[in-house]
């Protein structure tokens, strides 16, 4: 029987980040519950493809943005389930049992991970946890808490869309009330907070949210979110 899990991780310039992500991974290869780690990568000038070769996974390239990466990387998987994960999120030890659950028990739900940061601040702390709340309660886990999908969903729905920002969002709207939250932390980078501010970064991604549900073209709420 094969492997049940494709993993599929974008990176863009994410070769000194990715390591940790790729270890906590290899946990699932050890449960034998990975049939192959999937890296899309969006033309990055570092030493991704080497990493790739040296880990095992299987490089594709697609055009840069996270959406069209994924939705590339994705019509090559060949497990029936799906991971899509950050390049800089870790996966706590217990996903491959934790995973392994929800497949027998909600194989027509999709699942994502609790977010953690790779910080204990309280600011931390906070936007983490107003990050968890908004996925319980309105069904919007973002990227970085990763997903857990069935082939078969994920094909019914429409997979990601190919825009540079909010596939997520839009992916998350077509599982409206097909999302399981899993008992498993992910734990991502908290560098783009501390770097730009805990506030100021939670506030100015509320912003492109409310943007892009008003209807502003994800290109340019892109743009905005990379300054």
């Amino acid at each position: 029987m094969p492997a049940p899990i494709s993993v599929i991780i974008p990176t863009l310039n994410s070769a000194n980040t990715i390591g940790p992500c790729l270890a906590a991974v290899a946990a699932g290869l050890q449960s034998g519950m990975i049939a192959e780690v999937i890296i899309a990568d969006g033309g990055s000038d570092d030493d991704i493809a080497e990493i790739a070769e040296l880990s095992g996974a299987q490089l594709i390239l697609a055009l840069p943005g996270r959406g069209s990466q994924l939705a590339n990387a994705a019509k090559s998987a060949k497990a029936d389930w799906l991971i899509f994960l950050h390049s800089d999120t870790v996966l706590a030890r217990n996903w491959p049992q934790t995973c392994a659950a929800h497949m027998a028990s909600h194989p027509d739900k999709a699942a994502y991970f609790k977010l953690k940061f790779d910080t204990n601040s309280f600011a931390a702390r906070i936007v983490a946890g107003w990050a968890n709340w908004r996925a319980r309660i309105f069904d919007l886990p973002y990227g970085d808490q990763g997903l857990l999908i069935s082939k078969q969903l994920y094909d019914r729905i429409g997979g990601y869309a190919n825009i540079p920002l909010m596939e997520d969002v839009r992916i998350a709207k077509a599982l409206k009330r097909k999302l399981v939250a899993l008992d498993c932390i992910a734990t991502t980078s908290a560098e783009r907070y501390q770097k730009q501010g805990w506030l100021r970064r939670s506030f100015k991604n509320f912003v492109i949210l409310i943007q892009y549900k008003m209807g502003v073209d994800p290109v340019i709420l892109a743009k905005k979110y990379r300054r």
